[in-house]
């Protein structure tokens, strides 16, 4: 009985933890979707562009926007692919604790 109710813990456990991975690679993914965009955009408009710093709106070098941005492009993509290693993991650990059950 215990045991059982330990597994059942864990399998609670993983699933939350599963499902909060989700949500930050889905936050993520979003980040990098408005990343390329804003690069997109960047690639469109002339030598004079502005960088939004809290309320302000300041003019800032295009070079630098975008070294800036591909910067945080690269830095997006690992995290999702470490959240996605981690995701896998759990998936795993969920997946032979369940198949032990039945």
């Amino acid at each position: 009985m215990v045991d059982n109710q330990e597994k059942n813990q864990e399998i609670q456990f993983l699933e939350q933890n599963l499902q909060g991975l989700m949500y930050q690679k889905q936050a993520f993914q979003v980040e990098i979707s408005e990343t390329k965009a804003a690069l997109k955009e960047l690639e469109k408009s002339d030598e004079e562009v502005f960088k939004v710093v809290g309320q302000l709106m300041i003019k800032s070098d295009k070079a630098k926007i975008k070294k800036d941005l591909e910067e945080k492009e690269k830095l997006l993509d690992i995290r999702i692919k470490s959240l996605e290693t981690q995701e896998l993991s759990m998936a795993e650990q969920l997946d032979k604790i369940t198949r032990t059950d039945k």
